[in-house]
């Protein structure tokens, strides 16, 4: 039913995450984002950023011809509304939930993101970058403390896609030097929700080969070639 354009990141583990919490039919599509395949026309049709991971719904609900959709937080929403789960129908439940995604992807996901490229991945180690999202990343760690403090269960109250788009990111936590000792209450969500089976089967979709991460896999990763990987001047 639904065609899975993947790479085991962050990003990709939301959408895995998704689909085996709801049980749906999927098929996965690797896309070597090493080897710059996230560029290709065919992948450019199905998500305009150029960005894994992105769908394909076979059987969309108005019965129409299959339906693509691109970004994170819009397939969370749309697969939601899909099956009718993890996402609350009533009008604060919904907003609160859809809030929290948003959250996530303008805050949690960009700027852990960016403290892991400074922090692990550039080639030139920029104290003052380095810094900045560390510090960021360590404040928004601090609000998904307290609101994890103030409903004492998930992300949003009951456990729903603000939890699926969340907790991926905070996957990298060691990776990056922080420690979950320091925000009790992510400790205590982080492992109720890496406890639960579905979780698991997503991140155990797909793996990176084994092989160098060397110059041009890290130009192709991070920009440096976008425009001649996309054939431009």
């Amino acid at each position: 039913m639904i065609d899975l354009y993947y790479a085991p990141t962050p990003n990709g583990w939301k959408i895995s995450i998704m689909l085996e919490e709801l049980g749906l039919p999927y098929t996965v599509k690797p896309v070597n984002i090493r080897a710059g395949e996230q560029f290709s026309p065919e992948f450019l049709a199905i998500s305009p950023n150029n960005r894994i991971p992105a769908i394909v719904d076979h059987a969309p609900a108005d019965g129409g011809e299959p339906f693509s959709v691109f970004e994170t937080g819009a397939i969370l929403i749309y697969l939601a509304e899909k099956t009718g789960r993890f996402l609350p129908t009533d009008l604060r439940g919904r907003s609160t939930t859809i809030q929290w995604v948003m959250w996530q992807m303008a805050g949690l996901g960009p700027m852990l993101g960016q403290h892991g490229h400074f922090a692990l991945y550039a080639a030139e180690k920029i104290p003052y970058a380095i810094e900045r999202y560390r510090d960021e990343a360590a404040r928004l760690y601090g609000v998904l403390d307290r609101q994890l403090g103030k409903t004492g269960a998930y992300v949003a109250g009951d456990y729903s896609i603000a939890d699926i788009a969340c907790f991926p990111w905070t996957m990298t936590h060691k990776a990056q030097g922080f420690t979950l000792d320091d925000y009790p209450n992510v400790k205590r969500w982080y492992a109720e929700v890496r406890a639960r089976p579905q979780v698991q089967a997503g991140l155990a979709i797909g793996k990176f080969v084994k092989e160098p991460f060397d110059e041009e896999s890290r130009k192709i990763m991070f920009g440096q070639r976008a425009k001649e990987v996309l054939g431009k001047k």
